[in-house]
């Protein structure tokens, strides 16, 4: 198992080593000590999701309040997706930002996403299935979004799926009345880099 920090700080690319044999494949997609190594503390695993996906689905950009915040270890067990990981820590060297990790069936690789960043993913085949471990449950009170569609964002979508026929993203109700990036620093929604970094730091052995 292979990380990759990416450009976004607080985000990994993390590649398994895949057992193949005339059977089919065997891998291990989460190590917690590698994984603590990498980030510095321990993943407090708390809830774990599976959603699956038309070709197009779009869903985010998601994130959570610091603290408790949540972070997210996500993998994709069948089809692929295009992940997208958004720094919206206010006050961050690196706020809007944004990096992507190609998640499939083939590579078979996973995103870790730290505490305050923000996440979104494209459905790039139907029937593509995530999965999400995340150090916290759902708690609707503290979760916001941001428009991922939001131009000063200007995330550079897929418009083919991987079948190569064109793609137009689909978003849920709640994703398409979210926030735009301005909008959500003028309510204040967005987590601040200096109480994130505070966080992370208590969390550090």
């Amino acid at each position: 198992m292979t990380f990759r920090e990416l450009t976004v700080p607080g985000a990994w690319e993390i590649t398994p080593k895949q057992h193949g044999d005339p059977r089919g494949v065997f891998l291990e997609f989460f190590q917690g000590g590698p994984l603590a190594e990498a980030i510095g503390h321990r993943f407090d695993l708390q809830q774990a999701n599976c959603s699956v996906s038309a070709a197009g689905v779009l869903r985010g950009i998601h994130f959570a309040d610091v603290p408790p915040g949540q972070a997210k270890y996500v993998t994709c067990a069948k089809g692929a997706v295009l992940d997208v990981v958004v720094d919206v820590r206010v006050g961050s060297p690196t706020f809007g930002r944004w990096d992507t990790v190609l998640l499939d069936d083939v590579d078979r690789r996973a995103i870790y996403l730290s505490e305050g960043l923000g996440h979104a993913f494209m459905s790039l085949e139907d029937d593509s299935t995530v999965l999400y471990l995340c150090s916290t449950g759902y708690s609707p009170g503290r979760e916001h979004g941001i428009h991922p569609l939001d131009e000063q964002i200007a995330i550079e979508w897929p418009t083919t799926a991987r079948d190569g026929s064109p793609m137009t993203p689909q978003l849920s109700e709640k994703d398409l009345a979210a926030p735009t990036l301005a909008e959500a620093i003028a309510q204040d929604l967005l987590p601040h880099y200096d109480q994130v970094a505070s966080y992370l730091a208590s969390m550090r052995p």
